[in-house]
């Protein structure tokens, strides 16, 4: 039926809605990301993801938008690539993503810390923002850096090609892959 009435050819509120969802809502949520998402940068939060994300409902209505998402897409992979290219630096991710776990728990544990100051501006006895708001931020973040790192791994990993010691290797004959 596709939102439109029976008998009279007209869209229904629902279809009505839906159409509005898809056209203005996902424009205004595609502006609102944005600005969210360049004010958890620098703050604990996943705000790369959720600029990315408002850029991606952006390219549904702007062209502007769509090149830049393509751009970002072509560096996104690029570097999901090169992250998954050797063992040491999957190791360093993965550590990477314990790291933030461990942060966030410290986050919502909250313990005291020394006061000091930098450039005129004051810390302590507690962690700036402390709470289990800012540590959560920080463990979502973790689990969604492992979650990238999986897929990477699964999507763009190269397989590795046996090196064979050179007396092997004068006796086998290199195999051509199939053409698919």
């Amino acid at each position: 039926m596709n939102g439109e009435g029976r008998s009279t050819g007209r869209r229904t509120w629902a279809g009505r809605l839906r159409a509005w969802v898809d056209r203005t809502g996902s424009e205004i949520l595609g502006w609102v990301l944005i600005p969210v998402g360049i004010v958890l940068m620098p703050l604990p939060g996943p705000g790369m993801l959720i600029i990315v994300g408002g850029f991606a409902l952006l390219a549904r209505h702007y062209s502007w938008a769509r090149q830049l998402r393509d751009r970002l897409q072509v560096k996104a992979v690029e570097a999901a690539r090169y992250g998954v290219a050797t063992w040491p630096r999957i190791v360093a991710s993965a550590f990477g993503g314990l790291w933030l776990l461990a942060v966030g728990v410290v986050w919502i544990v909250g313990p005291t810390i020394p006061e000091f100051e930098v450039l005129n501006v004051g810390f302590g006895p507690e962690l700036p923002a402390q709470g289990w708001v800012t540590g959560i931020g920080v463990i979502v973040s973790a689990l969604v850096a492992w979650g990238l790192l999986v897929y990477s791994f699964v999507r763009w990993r190269e397989p590795e090609t046996p090196v064979l010691p050179p007396a092997v290797a004068d006796v086998i004959e290199p195999v051509e892959p199939a053409e698919a």
